[in-house]
């Protein structure tokens, strides 16, 4: 699959790097100790639950950073649906180069496993609507490259990346300034003066704010912890003349229904802090 333009080589080299030395420091003891410096083994990596598999690319590239002669033959790629019990890959080369990679490409993998298959899970009942899955900001600290990643492995939509992609002018953006009207011509000021190509997106919480927003041209508004009928509302409201994006307490029994409204978007936080790790295990061949 074609990657994410947020992951470039430098992003992984810096993610790996800084990964790496908070476990390894001054070194693995444990294998330094223990196993001889010229010892060549293979390790696979097992299923134990299924999954759509993620962070194999990661992985690979983790093995290859740390000790660019280790080989990995893949048989499952990010975003194949795994079984109990399949193997993904596996790792040959310097013994001690495999265990002290073990545990970053395994908390990786799991973690990315986990997103993937949820976001693939809730995707998949927006089958036959127009409507996109999207992801947030809602992302663990150093870690959003590969959530997000996940995400987009699992079939959904990445949402702005950081704070300096897009500009969402929030509850309290709004409440600070005084205004959407207000805060959304700031925000034009902002990007005409700095020429930046940043879009606008406005969070509504009823729908008065919403004409207001409308009103504005904002480029997206967000409908935030509205019911199902006010978003059917809202959208008649905007009705095509800028996208709109519902948030705020989603779960995965209610995509259905918010896609019936007609919204081009449903954000979700729980597709990166709600998932559950996939296990996945590497143990050596024998």
């Amino acid at each position: 699959m074609k990657k994410p333009t947020y992951i470039t080589k430098e992003a992984l080299k810096n993610f790996i790097k800084n990964a790496l030395e908070e476990d390894i420091q001054d070194g693995d003891h444990s294998t330094l100790s223990t196993i001889p410096k010229d010892l060549q083994q293979s390790a696979k990596l097992l299923v134990k639950e299924n999954c759509i598999l993620a962070g194999v690319e990661l992985a690979a590239t983790i093995f290859k950073q740390f000790d660019k002669n280790l080989k990995i033959e893949v048989f499952i790629k990010d975003g194949e649906t795994a079984k109990v019990g399949d193997i993904a890959f596996i790792v040959t080369g310097s013994a001690r180069s495999i265990l002290s990679t073990e545990r970053l490409a395994l908390n990786c993998m799991q973690r990315m496993s986990g997103i993937a298959t949820l976001t693939h899970d809730w995707d998949s009942r927006l089958l036959g609507t127009k409507t996109k899955l999207l992801d947030t900001r809602k992302t663990t600290p150093n870690f959003r490259i590969c959530e997000k990643w996940a995400v987009a492995i699992g079939g959904g939509t990445n949402h702005r990346y950081g704070l300096y992609d897009m500009i969402m002018l929030k509850d309290n953006h709004i409440d600070y300034n005084g205004s959407i009207t207000n805060a959304v011509k700031m925000a034009k000021d902002y990007i005409k003066k700095t020429k930046k190509p940043l879009k606008i997106e406005v969070e509504t919480r009823n729908l008065a704010e919403v004409e207001e927003a409308i009103k504005s041209e904002a480029d997206r508004i967000m409908l935030d912890n509205m019911d199902v009928q006010t978003m059917r509302k809202a959208v008649q409201l905007i009705n095509g003349k800028c996208e709109s994006e519902a948030s705020g307490g989603i779960t995965r029994d209610m995509l259905k229904e918010i896609a019936k409204t007609g919204v081009d978007y449903i954000s979700a936080g729980a597709l990166t802090h709600s998932a559950d790790n996939i296990d996945l295990s590497l143990k050596a061949v024998k």
